[in-house]
């Protein structure tokens, strides 16, 4: 009996050469890894640094200089920005939200006539570089086709036209479309309608893609640039990729410091995703786009 026990557990060991088949995968992803960190490694290692340390190129500093991150944060009004990106963030994430959790249960729970053709002509605007739409969206908000105004350095043509995504519309289709149509035949039966439906059935269920929207459009409009840039001509609603583009014209050759206001503006983005990864990774393994 011993010998078969000991069989059983040498059985339960992988071969050495299915190891070795996986050699070329992990290497690959140690070096995409790599790669892709180093950036971020030095632009924290910078940040630390005096100015003759940068300008010697030095790889790691003498002595951290933590005071970096205060001179820039103060010079740059990065407490201005910074609230400004927050506030940006929040309003279109509740708007983004809101529009796509409606079009896509729409799309994923209603039948109506054209559904899925309006459904391949939002896809299709994803093939659509976003900078294209710049000049039709900037007529807009200055009120030369709509007339209700001019929206220019306001919060709401920063944060209006991007209330509606194709892509996290098609990702809430995805998952609405994998809730059983037993609890929707359930609700039918106790009287509801779609409305109560979602409100009450649906959207609890969806906490996953929810977090996953919410993450994506986070990303997206705290590290927007070009759009705040064109249609904002004071601080008053600038986020903080535009501070630190302003920061970086006004510092010159103060590479410690623009490195510093540089990991102040990505760190909230790693601090959100360090503790929404879970629920990031959940909602797209269960909104259909899993290999």
């Amino acid at each position: 009996m011993p010998p078969a026990r000991d069989a059983q557990v040498r059985l339960d060991v992988p071969p050495p050469a299915f190891r070795l088949a996986h050699l070329p995968v992990y290497v690959a992803l140690t070096f995409g890894a790599v790669v892709s960190a180093t950036p971020f490694a030095y632009m924290l290692s910078t940040s630390l640094m005096n100015l003759g340390e940068t300008i010697n190129r030095q790889l790691l500093p003498d002595v951290p200089q933590w005071g970096n991150y205060v001179e820039a944060w103060s010079n740059a009004s990065f407490d201005l920005y910074m609230r400004n990106s927050i506030i940006l963030s929040v309003v279109t994430i509740l708007g983004v939200l809101f529009t796509s959790t409606l079009a896509g249960y729409a799309f994923a729970r209603i039948r109506f006539p054209g559904r899925n053709v309006i459904f391949a002509i939002l896809l299709s605007t994803l093939m659509i570089p976003g900078t294209v739409t710049f000049i039709p969206q900037f007529l807009l908000v200055r009120g030369d086709i709509v007339p209700w105004g001019n929206w220019l350095d306001t919060l709401p043509a920063l944060t209006i036209p991007f209330f509606s995504t194709a892509f996290i519309i098609f990702l809430f289709r995805q998952f609405f479309a994998e809730i059983p149509d037993e609890l929707w035949d359930a609700a039918r039966l106790d009287g509801a309608g779609h409305l109560r439906f979602l409100v009450q059935v649906v959207v609890p269920m969806s906490r996953p893609v929810l977090t996953t929207g919410a993450l994506l459009t986070f990303v997206n409009t705290w590290n927007e640039f070009l759009w705040p840039l064109l249609i904002t001509y004071t601080p008053t609603w600038r986020p903080l990729g535009v501070g630190l583009y302003t920061f970086i014209t006004e510092a010159g050759p103060e590479t410690h410091l623009l490195m510093a206001g540089s990991v102040i503006t990505i760190v909230p983005v790693l601090i959100i995703y360090f503790f929404t990864q879970k629920q990031f990774t959940e909602g797209i393994a269960t909104s259909g786009l899993k290999g």
